[in-house]
């Protein structure tokens, strides 16, 4: 099978985005019932207004600038090397103020199916020096290595 390639970036974008969207052009990278690519440029000013996608999940993937996303009555600043979830049925926006912004979405088509493949939830966070739950350093030391016994050379093993 011949390796495929698709073009996105500048020279390959046209206007994008749902009713509302005013300075952003994109590029569909990857488009099937399993979900959708799309690269976005956001122009300085450029905005996707709130909308919520029912039945599909989303990550926006910050990969050049920043702005600004919105996730239901939540706003956060965002920059190249964040990736915010947009989740199924909740309103999202984004949008860059002074400087351009870049972004890939990845939407994931049907709901989160975690539990089914029986992945739990949880969170890890950096416990700093002096807080609660902090683990004491551990003594110990490797298992003593058993060592090797010699072989005859005249039995034609290498030693």
């Amino acid at each position: 099978m011949p390796i495929e390639i698709r073009r996105f970036g500048a020279g390959n974008r046209r206007p994008e985005g749902p009713p509302g969207t005013t300075g952003l052009t994109g590029q569909v990278v990857h488009s099937d019932a399993r979900g959708v690519i799309v690269e976005f440029a956001f122009a300085p000013g450029g905005r996707i207004p709130l909308h919520d996608n029912a039945g599909t999940t989303a990550w926006f993937l910050v990969i050049e600038g920043g702005g600004w996303v919105q996730v239901g009555a939540e706003r956060r600043r965002v920059g190249a090397g964040e990736a915010v979830l947009w989740p199924a049925g909740i309103g999202h926006a984004a949008w860059a103020e002074d400087t351009p912004m870049r972004a890939i979405i990845v939407e994931l088509a049907g709901a989160d199916d975690a539990w089914a493949r029986g992945i739990l939830e949880g969170a890890a966070r950096r416990i700093g020096p002096g807080e609660a739950g902090r683990v004491p350093k551990g003594e110990g030391r490797l298992a003593p290595r058993a060592r090797a016994q010699r072989r005859d050379p005249s039995a034609g093993e290498p030693d």
